[in-house]
């Protein structure tokens, strides 16, 4: 795999944090002016590495989409509603999804990339439920219920095409419609990977109780 871009900004007035983020097609790693250039190094290859882990969690291929709705479908609908092909369009900005059951084929908008997984695995497992049920009918969405955080991204979908001043998206035949009544505030985007390094002890200063390593204290940060 090409490894991609990285750019490393150095700043005086960051003690202790490291963070990631893309710019473009760029990675920016931001690290403080103290460290090393060895542990630079060690910290950019991590933070890297950190950041594609969760692009590829939040951007699947059409190949990470088809294994996905199996899952699904044998989770929660018997494994009766198989789907011949699953894969990203880009054409759909009024649909989250959409279905067309006589070809047994499942789009997904590619507005849906970046949002919580179990985000969109709602919109994977409601098309699914249409190869049972093409209609919104009781018999839909009593299958659709079965998916445990089906309640909580109608409301995360509403509140992102609330924020994002849009209609929420349309019905038609053979569509999908995800549309609730629950509040819910609009999704951040794709945020910064933060960590913090170890302290090192001053010279001459006693050491106390070692800081928290990297991995107990990584956390997501809100893009600023």
């Amino acid at each position: 795999m090409e490894r991609p871009e990285v750019e490393v900004r150095r700043s005086s007035r960051r003690r202790r944090t490291v963070s990631a983020y893309r710019e473009g097609e760029r990675i920016v790693v931001l690290v403080p002016a103290t460290l090393s250039r060895r542990e630079e190094a060690d910290w950019v290859e991590k933070m890297v590495a950190r950041l594609e882990r969760s692009e590829r969690r939040r951007r699947p291929s059409d190949a990470d989409l088809m294994r996905r709705a199996a899952g699904l479908n044998d989770r929660y609908l018997g494994g009766i509603a198989k789907p011949e092909s699953v894969r990203w369009v880009d054409n759909q900005n009024s649909r989250w999804g959409s279905c067309t059951p006589a070809e047994r084929s499942l789009r997904l908008s590619t507005r849906l990339q970046g949002m919580p997984a179990w985000v969109i695995d709602y919109v994977l497992v409601h098309e699914l439920v249409h190869l049972i049920e093409p209609g919104h009918n009781d018999r839909f969405w009593a299958w659709v219920d079965r998916y445990p955080q089906a309640e909580r991204a109608k409301g995360y979908l509403e509140g992102w095409s609330a924020a994002a001043r849009m209609e929420p998206p349309r019905t038609g035949p053979g569509r999908c419609r995800t549309s609730s009544t629950s509040p819910a505030g609009p999704p951040g985007p794709p945020g910064r990977w933060t960590a913090a390094p170890a302290r090192r002890a001053p010279p001459g200063r006693r050491r106390g109780r070692a800081a928290p390593g990297p991995a107990t204290s990584a956390r997501r940060a809100t893009p600023r």
